[in-house]
């Protein structure tokens, strides 16, 4: 059975840096798209960042030069860098894996279908 388990949030003041963990397990094949969204307070999920199963990257223009997105075959692990963290920043972080390649939503690293699989989210908090 497929799981996908975040980890690294943490509270941290402006300025800040975390970085957030994607651990998969029962996964058979390296192929499709793995990426990073994030629910703010009171805003819609949004697509973060996006890597697919040759390792090129997508990052959301707003997070450019700030968050960056990564993974390790081996350790079967995707990682996610947040950088110069803003109290705007504060949100639940989630990780998802679908079977298909990445794709861009409204300008968004996104998924082609609904996803195969999800975490349940890893909460970060940005604030004085």
């Amino acid at each position: 059975q497929v799981h996908l388990v975040e980890s690294g949030g943490d509270s941290v003041q402006p300025g800040g840096s975390l970085r957030l963990t994607c651990a998969a397990s029962g996964f058979t094949t390296t192929t499709g798209c793995m990426a990073w969204f994030r629910k703010a307070p009171g805003k819609e999920r949004e697509g973060v960042a996006s890597l697919d199963d040759e390792g090129t990257g997508t990052i959301a223009n707003d997070f450019q030069r700030r968050f960056f997105i990564s993974k390790d075959n081996s350790e079967k692990a995707l990682y996610l860098q947040l950088t110069h963290l803003k109290p705007e920043d504060t949100a639940m972080s989630i990780c998802a894996w679908d079977r298909y390649p990445c794709t861009l939503i409204n300008g968004l690293p996104s998924l082609v279908g609904t996803g195969d699989y999800w975490g349940k989210g890893t909460q970060g908090n940005v604030s004085e």
